[in-house]
């Protein structure tokens, strides 16, 4: 089956919200590793609302998973990855005023630029993904950065609101992950996947690890972060049992 990392920024988005120093998303990383989890996300942004350099340096220390960051590539957010060395970073898009990443990494626009910042991460023996649009060219781009892994946004099916649109937005993904695949990416896929529309996703065979933080973490604040975690495991696992 395809792996689940929990993305824990939203823990940290709570604690923020008091500036204070609980819920840990540390101990909310020890948990999910606990509960099955095979990797835990973190996001740590340039505006640093919610997960701090802080978090970054424990869970490098106290995961036993995988740490994958994701992060834009900016100078300051290179320096600190390449010093921390998770087990893998994500290379993202970022805008201060959005709620959360909006849409994949435009890779067509700066592709010489990325490049560069595979090659620096690479020569540190850090894998690098890059989180981007289901979108063919942005796909072709992204091959010529020589990055290990794209995780393909999946951002539009799940905020699909019809049938029509779900079957549509899928249909996209799906043909993503299969150019991905074909042109030797690692696959990976993320981005708004819930309870009730993960199952379609995580069937797709060439897709090795799915990201999910929000929908869980809004979950764990009713019935636990490991009942919450265990839950979502359960539906990926019966994904490739069942149609």
């Amino acid at each position: 089956m395809a792996k689940l990392c929990v993305n824990v920024d939203h823990i940290a988005t709570v604690r923020e919200a008091r500036k204070t120093v609980e819920p840990d998303p540390v101990a909310a990383a020890i948990l999910s590793e606990l509960a099955g989890a095979h990797g835990i996300t973190i996001h740590l942004r340039e505006d640093r609302r919610h997960i701090q350099e802080r978090d970054l340096r424990i869970m490098r220390e106290v995961v036993k998973t995988k740490l994958n960051l994701e992060m834009a590539a900016t100078r300051e957010i290179i320096d600190i990855a390449l010093a921390v060395t998770p087990d893998q970073v994500t290379l993202v898009p970022e805008k201060r005023q959005e709620i959360t990443t909006e849409g994949g990494l435009d890779v067509l626009s700066q592709e010489g630029y990325l490049k560069g910042v595979v090659r620096e991460f690479k020569n540190a023996n850090i894998p690098v993904s890059i989180f981007i649009d289901p979108d063919m060219e942005q796909l072709k781009s992204a091959r010529k950065t020589e990055a290990d892994c794209v995780e393909i946004n999946t951002g539009k099916y799940s905020e699909a609101k019809t049938e029509m649109e779900t079957d549509t937005e899928f249909n996209k993904v799906e043909a993503a992950v299969l150019f991905a695949f074909k042109s030797g990416f690692i696959v990976h896929a993320g981005h708004g996947l819930t309870y009730r529309n993960v199952k379609r996703i995580a069937a797709l065979k060439e897709i090795s690890e799915l990201n999910i933080g929000h929908n869980i973490i809004a979950r764990a604040v009713i019935v636990g972060i490991e009942r919450a975690v265990r839950e979502m495991l359960y539906i990926i696992n019966q994904s490739r049992i069942s149609p």
